[in-house]
């Protein structure tokens, strides 16, 4: 996926779902981001999910981010699963 530098925080970058299909706590689900990034996850509804810009971004400090999206399920013992997601910015003030 591309984003542009200039992407206010609060940008959505990508909406996923998450899905366990066990019954009780095992099926519930939370998604949390690996290590320090300009990103966070927002819950949308119950298995919806939006990766969003938390803070401004600058392609000059960092061209690109692998977000790696971790999800759990509730149970005992969770269990979890990850998906790594490449963002790439586009650059907007260089002339």
């Amino acid at each position: 996926s591309t984003l542009s530098e200039a992407a206010p925080p609060n940008t959505v970058v990508a909406l996923f779902n998450v899905r366990d299909r066990d019954s009780g706590d095992n099926g519930r689900t939370t998604c949390e981001l690996t290590g320090e990034q300009p990103f966070r996850i927002t819950l949308l509804a119950a298995d919806a999910y939006a990766l969003v810009t938390s803070e401004a971004l600058d392609r000059e400090q960092v061209a690109e981010f692998n977000v790696t999206v971790r999800a759990r399920d509730e149970g005992s013992p969770a269990l979890s699963a990850s998906k790594t997601l490449l963002v790439r910015l586009l650059d907007v003030n260089d002339n």
